[in-house]
């Protein structure tokens, strides 16, 4: 995006909004650290704090003694201020594919955040490193795989911190470099870490929280297409309006239910009787459940996005480091603020909800394909006429992917919390999993993006055999952005790039409700 067209998100002034540590991870919005002075004071008091506690010869966990079990030693003043750097590497361990970008990017943004509660001992030049980084576009290479959630996610912030001094690899330019070459790029320098820094970057919920973020952000543009896609099945299977009556949702009144019920309604509107657009057969009285159910099956979902959305942005905004140094009464407190339990839990519930939504999907498909349930339709969708049929096989691989995709949904959508290990000498002996179910909330967002992908290609298709969707405005205008997306099926063809644009559409959100 070009620099111009970017809004700034100060840090220093309040809580900042999920919407913004989403632009900010996306690109859209630059990072400023506020020049205000009772900000400044209170950053720099949490620090005089930390420096008070260490010249009393108090003991700071992690400043002053060693990490974790080895608590018990303690350090001279002079080891205690370049002790850091041996933090970073030996929890230089962290395995497979990196995280993406834009999760990173939220990671460092939230751990920015954290400093600017002013408990963490840092310096107001940390904070403008971090956010250099996220305006040059440095962005750390950071391996998913290797933590617990409890004390932090120690190792994937490692891989942050490192960058910052001009260690490991970052993304850079669209390519994968050393740190100290992109600084020197970027035309920034090396930082180099005060006491507790290396530790305060580590010891949080900082990567568990930016994959939250991007997780509920792609779950809000999942609904808006599970919704669409729905609309379009009951118009194909010639479905009943009257499902998504008012007074259901009135009767039982959770109001996602009742925001889904009335979006379908809206999308169903039509400039003729309903009746010369739905079955009329005695057996059609009621649709299936995967239809008739969607808003009390989506509207779970719906529903659970407020508390999600909330617990996220508080986790987001607070201070989850250990120790925290109050600037206020000059105190170093020593806690578990670094335990993702909050995040786990939210991340647990939002993929169980989302692998419904691709069960919910995946039944519909199957409705739309097989003949004897899909009112009239041909099977599997196809579309060649005479013998040539006979050949050609439609959507029936495309509905068995559709499975495929939502059962392995559903199969990740086991809660992490549960998995807890004692590790690290059973000084780490409940620990919250937290960065393991982010992770896991957003393999489910990806295979739940690809269920409904395929939904919305095959009642596309269906709606294309059963016609007269002109005669619904707003659906029509559904269909006919599926169509600039993806041709229709006329003869057997390879399908998967048609599914990687529709997945390429949904992620760019607002284009289907």
């Amino acid at each position: 995006m070009n620099e111009s067209n970017k809004y700034t998100v100060v840090i220093g002034k309040g809580n900042v909004t999920l919407e913004q540590i989403i632009d900010v991870a996306a690109g859209r919005a630059r990072v400023e650290i506020s020049d205000d002075e009772d900000f400044s004071r209170r950053i720099n008091g949490s620090r005089d704090t930390l420096f008070k506690a260490m010249e009393n010869g108090v003991p700071v966990y992690g400043v002053t003694t060693g990490y974790g079990k080895s608590c018990g030693k303690r350090m001279a003043m002079e080891v205690a201020l370049k002790n850091g750097a041996n933090l970073l590497r030996f929890h230089g361990c962290g395995t497979g594919e990196p995280l993406g970008i834009e999760e990173t990017r939220a990671a460092i943004f939230t751990r920015i955040l954290c400093f600017s509660r002013a408990y963490s001992g840092v310096s107001m030049e940390l904070l403008h490193q971090m956010a250099a980084f996220l305006n040059g576009g440095i962005t750390p290479v950071v391996p998913a795989e290797g933590s617990v959630g409890a004390s932090g996610d120690l190792t994937p912030m490692s891989y942050v911190a490192a960058a910052l001094a001009g260690e490991r690899e970052v993304f850079y330019r669209g390519a994968r470099i050393g740190a100290a070459e992109a600084i020197k790029q970027a035309g920034l320098k090396k930082y180099t870490f005060g006491p507790k820094e290396p530790l305060a970057i580590i010891n949080g919920t900082s990567t568990m929280t930016g994959i939250a973020c991007m997780v509920v952000s792609r779950t809000r543009k999942i609904i808006e297409a599970a919704i669409a896609a729905t609309g379009l099945t009951i118009h194909a299977l010639k479905g009943n309006a009257h499902h998504y009556h008012p007074t259901i949702s009135k009767a039982k009144p959770h109001p996602g239910q009742d925001l889904v019920a009335r979006t379908i309604l809206e999308l169903l509107e039509a400039n003729i009787p309903h009746g010369e657009l739905e079955a009329d057969e005695l057996e059609t009285l009621q649709d299936p459940y995967s239809v008739r159910c969607c808003p009390q099956i989506v509207g779970v979902l719906v529903d659970s996005m407020d508390w999600i959305t909330r617990w996220v942005e508080i986790e987001a905004n607070s201070n989850n480091d250990n120790p925290i140094c109050d600037p206020d009464t000059g105190e170093v407190l020593m806690g578990g603020n670094f335990y993702g339990g909050h995040i786990v839990f939210a991340m647990d519930s939002i993929k169980a909800a989302l692998a419904s939504v691709a069960d919910m999907c995946d039944r519909q498909t199957q409705l739309l394909v097989n003949p004897n349930v899909n009112r009239g339709l041909p099977a599997d969708l196809v579309r060649m006429e005479g013998s040539d049929r006979l050949y050609n096989h439609g959507f029936k691989a495309m509905s068995i992917a559709a499975s495929a995709l939502a059962a392995e949904a559903l199969k990740a959508s086991m809660p992490a919390s549960v998995f807890s290990r004692s590790t690290e000498s059973h000084n780490q002996d409940k620990v919250s999993m937290g960065t393991i179910g982010a992770r896991d909330a957003a393999r489910v967002c990806q295979l739940v993006e690809r269920t409904v992908a395929v939904h919305m290609l095959a009642a596309a298709q269906a709606c294309d055999i059963r016609g007269k969707i002109e005669h619904r405005p707003r659906l029509n205008k559904i269909h006919q952005s599926i169509r600039s997306i993806a041709e229709p099926n006329l003869q057997d063809r390879p399908m998967d790039s048609d599914i990687e644009k529709m997945v390429g559409a949904i992620a760019t959100g607002g284009i289907f409700i």
